[in-house]
């Protein structure tokens, strides 16, 4: 197992401390797991702490799946996790980004009913 792998699942559970300390110990925060996804991808999209930890990383915002094309913040509109949709963009998620289906984010928080999400996706 690697570091990357550590890292994607420290994400996964939403454990900020464990993706600290895992980045402190060299893990490259733009690096893929065995299933060739970033730390970025399979967070915990609720957790917005580590977001927070993994963008000031320099995790890239802009990664898309190799399979639908979606990137973290297609993912975030999706679930309505608006906190972490305002943290993304922040840190320069393009919220014009299409997946292979050419859907945009501000697309997957309409068809999902989260129209907080939608709201301030239409602000920008």
């Amino acid at each position: 197992m690697t570091l990357e792998d550590d890292l994607t699942t420290a994400a996964a559970k939403g454990n900020t401390a464990d993706v600290e300390c895992i980045l402190q110990a060299g893990a490259d925060v733009n690096g893929v797991n065995c299933f060739g996804r970033t730390a970025l991808q399979v967070m915990m999209m609720g957790s917005t702490s580590v977001a927070q930890v993994l963008l000031s990383h320099g995790a890239d915002p802009n990664v898309k799946d190799r399979r639908t094309g979606t990137t973290p913040l297609h993912d975030a509109a999706r679930m309505g996790f608006l906190e972490t949709v305002r943290l993304l963009v922040l840190f320069q998620a393009d919220p014009n980004a299409r997946d292979h289906t050419n859907s945009v984010p501000i697309d997957l928080a309409g068809d999902n009913g989260h129209a907080d999400v939608v709201a301030f996706l239409r602000s920008l």
